[in-house]
């Protein structure tokens, strides 16, 4: 039984179809897995069980990219194939049933569109598949088991949903009276611009752990389950915290917490104050996000 799981090109998106890809392992044991994402997203689906392989969709223009995968996948017959891009590619598939997911604006949080294409309530919640290898690259980066692991997640993919890194400093150092010994985690994906935006706030905490682009996918979600808690900008990170079960508290601006809110086992999020669609980073103050912060780790504490 095979099965194409069309998923995003954005790694967040990605993040948030894993509850999808997870049912479907839980529910089909003979099934054997195709994943189609974007390069960024691919290191998601490393430890994904049963997968025969990862189809990784870069983009080209007048949508060629669509063209490649047909290619790689037509000489397959398919048992499921969902596209949760809402392409034209399933229906030239060979497929004994497809499932394809429509786009455009809807009302609710983005698990629940996901969820829908497959007709599930309530939506399966995110997921994050790992194995020992990478909980050993995780540890040998990271303070030996006993101290309070703080994760800032300091970058997201545009300006616009950036908290100012003097501010992710600040909040540290109110924090820590509350966890003691606790030791600041910076995450970060692979890149320059990425290391710009979070070189400020190394640089501001002495002793603080740079995971700046050192680990893979499956490697950053091990070494944040060993966290007390994790916050950070509205991105994959974000959600890739939330799926990996540490608290995670997700900072939004002008992005749509009613859609992209981080969802797990201890989640929350905290928007700065303005019109919806509009509010300004800026306007999100430590204060605000301390309180919060404390709150989930509470909920947290009273919860494990």
């Amino acid at each position: 039984m095979r099965v194409l799981f069309i998923t995003a090109t954005r790694l967040g998106d990605a993040v948030l179809s894993t509850g999808l890809l997870d049912h479907l392992v839980r529910t089909m044991p003979e099934a054997r897995f195709t994943v189609a994402c974007g390069p960024v997203a691919s290191g998601l689906f490393e430890r994904l069980p049963r997968r025969e392989r990862t189809l990784v969709v870069e983009k080209r223009r007048y949508d060629l990219h669509w063209l490649l995968v047909w290619r790689r996948c037509v000489a397959t017959r398919w048992d499921l194939a969902i596209d949760l891009r809402g392409s034209a590619v399933t229906l030239l598939l060979p497929a004994r049933r497809r499932a394809i997911m429509r786009g455009g604006r809807r009302a609710g949080h983005r698990t629940l569109h996901l969820a829908a294409v497959l007709g599930l309530d309530p939506p399966p919640s995110p997921v994050v598949w790992t194995g020992a290898a990478d909980d050993a690259a995780a540890a040998a980066l990271l303070p030996p088991p006993g101290k309070q692991l703080v994760a800032l997640g300091p970058t997201a993919n545009w300006s616009g949903k950036v908290w100012p890194a003097e501010r992710f400093v600040a909040l540290f150092r109110q924090l820590a009276p509350a966890l003691p010994g606790a030791v600041p985690v910076i995450v970060a994906g692979p890149g320059e611009a990425e290391r710009a935006m979070a070189a400020p706030v190394l640089d501001a905490l002495p002793g603080a752990i740079d995971l700046c682009g050192r680990l893979s996918l499956p490697g950053v979600a091990a070494a944040l389950r060993r966290c007390a808690l994790f916050v950070g900008n509205d991105s994959g990170l974000m959600h890739l915290a939330a799926a990996a079960g540490t608290p995670t508290l997700g900072l939004f601006g002008p992005s749509r917490a009613e859609e992209y809110a981080p969802t797990g086992r201890c989640a929350a999020f905290v928007q700065a104050p303005g019109p919806s669609g509009a509010a300004a980073m800026d306007g999100l103050t430590v204060q605000a996000v301390a309180d919060a912060a404390l709150l989930l780790l509470d909920r947290a504490r009273r919860e494990a």
